[in-house]
């Protein structure tokens, strides 16, 4: 039976700011206690918006539904208070909330064994994508950071477009795929700042770069521009990293809006609805690539039906920020990520 929820909030500072605006993340770690005494522990996450009111829902509408389940299972647990908690909301605030819970009730279910093997390890390493929040950035400093990624060996790298001035972009993504050369793939994240007739004006301008993909290029919740965009340009389309449920995920695949998908573990509310989601993806012929947070991220990647890539913002990990401790739960070497030898999750909190 679980008999307690902690909450313990964390804010640390970047090494490298998302922006004037994103100089911190906030992170609440999330610890669930069964009545035997075992302990499992998950996290919330957040850059800018909601810290505080996620943390208000676990102190109080979560702890009270809580506490007293009888079955601990993270599927059961994540459908009974999904149920009750969706009435604050169906996305946001509710699913970062729910996924400290889940992700804690995961890291209780795994016992002695690591998360990966318990899901079903299908490959022993996963490639890694250099990325970076880098709008901000000079060219000068664009150009910097695409020099590490190339120095890295990454296979892939990932920047921002999305400037008020088109020809900015362009410069920017040049720029890059100099850096990179011709042949390592490029990929482009708009941040939904683009309506339709802006974006096709952007896959056309960029279209001599030989664009990857282009990342949430609209708003996320914009199935029908999504659509048509997607069928009036050649460059595949990701999206999924502000969707926050599996419906919302279903309405895109049904409607062929993109060609990945990218949940993010935290606002979809943790591993149970992500690994759902990621199933749905797989009867439509679409891969899952985890949005960010390579530590959790990592793991789940190499569990995934289809082959996918691991995001890796520079110096924003938890291992960067110093929330973790060693031994890390994954590992980048180079051009790959690999899981450690651990129990359950495998975040050793500082």
């Amino acid at each position: 039976m679980i008999t307690e929820l902690r909450v313990t909030p964390r804010t640390p500072e970047l090494p490298r700011p998302w922006g004037p605006d994103v100089p911190v993340h906030h992170v609440l770690i999330c610890e669930v206690v069964l009545d035997d005494g075992r302990t499992g522990t998950g996290f919330c996450w957040t850059p800018t918006i909601g810290a505080k009111a996620v943390r208000a829902l676990l102190e109080d509408d979560v702890r009270a539904a809580l506490i007293g389940m009888a079955d601990p299972h993270p599927q059961v647990v994540w459908d009974r208070l999904w149920r009750r908690l969706r009435e604050a909301g169906g996305g946001g605030v509710t699913t970062i909330a729910l996924a400290g819970v889940d992700m804690a009730l995961w890291d209780l279910h795994c016992g002695g064994r690591g998360l990966v093997d318990v899901l079903g390890r299908r490959r022993s390493s996963v490639p890694v994508y250099g990325s970076g929040v880098n709008r901000h950035y000079t060219l000068e400093e664009l150009v910097a950071q695409a020099e590490r990624w190339k120095a890295a060996g990454y296979p892939a790298v990932k920047m921002k477009v999305g400037l008020p001035d088109l020809r900015e972009d362009v410069e920017r993504v040049a720029a890059v795929r100099e850096v990179i050369g011709p042949d390592t793939p490029l990929m482009i994240d708009a941040n939904q700042l683009w309506d339709l007739y802006r974006a096709r004006r952007a896959v056309e301008a960029l279209a001599p770069y030989g664009l990857h993909w282009l990342e949430e290029p609209l708003p996320a919740d914009d199935v029908a521009a999504h659509v048509e965009l997607r069928r009036s340009v050649a460059v595949p389309i990701a999206v999924g990293e502000n969707v926050y449920t599996a419906y919302g995920f279903r309405d895109l695949l049904t409607a062929g809006a993109c060609d990945v998908i990218q949940p993010n573990v935290v606002r979809v509310g943790g591993i149970t609805p992500f690994l759902r989601i990621a199933e749905l993806a797989r009867t439509f012929g679409v891969p899952t690539y985890p949005h960010l947070l390579p530590e959790i991220s990592g793991q789940l990647a190499l569990t995934l039906p289809l082959p996918c890539m691991v995001e890796d913002v520079e110096d924003a990990s938890f291992a960067a920020l110093g929330l973790l401790a060693e031994p890390y739960p994954v590992e980048i070497d180079g051009p790959d990520l690999r899981v450690g030898d651990h129990p359950g999750l495998g975040l050793n909190w500082t």
